[in-house]
């Protein structure tokens, strides 16, 4: 019966590495996109080509990393899911927030701003809830990236400077933080 519950968490361990490692690459690229939108022709571009390519770069190290053999198994506290879940709906009215007041007060550079901070928020709870260090790490550089995107913000920077500031090292955070979890 032990063999069972073994070979369950370490399948379990793994598919929510994975699982991490899909989400954290893809936001990458939805990051690199929006930091792209705020460069000068052929930002976009350049940004959309590299995103691409470190996007599927990322994912492939990542299923590599966790095709070996699992060396830390996720301890997972009780009723981990239920409060995923509830970590993840707070994210979203955040989001659904920031968005709706900063079009309402036509501040849109806000909106990187303040959807780095909500996530990196997010990533606080969700490092305990899975087990997964890194994301504590992911929470800090997210946070600290929205703050520091606050503060050129508020420094009168233009929409689309905050964007390219905040969203490309967030896509740099977010890949690293992928690449870290197929590691562990």
């Amino acid at each position: 019966m032990t063999m069972t519950t073994d070979a369950a968490c370490l399948a379990l361990t793994r598919t929510l590495r994975r699982r991490g490692i899909v989400v954290l690459s893809v936001f990458g690229a939805v990051w690199a996109l929006a930091g792209g939108s705020g460069l000068p022709a052929p930002g976009l571009l350049v940004a959309g080509v590299l995103a691409a390519l470190l996007t599927a770069g990322t994912l492939a190290a990542g299923f590599r990393g966790t095709a070996r053999e699992v060396t830390r198994p996720v301890r997972l506290p009780e009723r981990w899911n239920r409060g995923v879940g509830v970590v993840n709906a707070g994210e979203a009215a955040a989001i659904v927030g920031v968005v709706a007041v900063s079009n309402a007060t036509g501040h849109q550079e806000w909106i990187p701003v303040g959807i780095c901070f909500a996530v990196g928020l997010h990533f606080f709870p969700l490092a305990r809830l899975y087990d997964q260090r890194q994301y504590g790490w992911l929470a800090v550089a997210l946070t600290a990236l929205g703050a520091i995107g606050g503060g050129l913000a508020a420094g009168g920077l233009t929409a689309e400077a905050v964007r390219a500031c905040v969203g490309l090292p967030a896509a740099l955070a977010l890949w690293g933080t992928a690449l870290l979890v197929a590691r562990d």
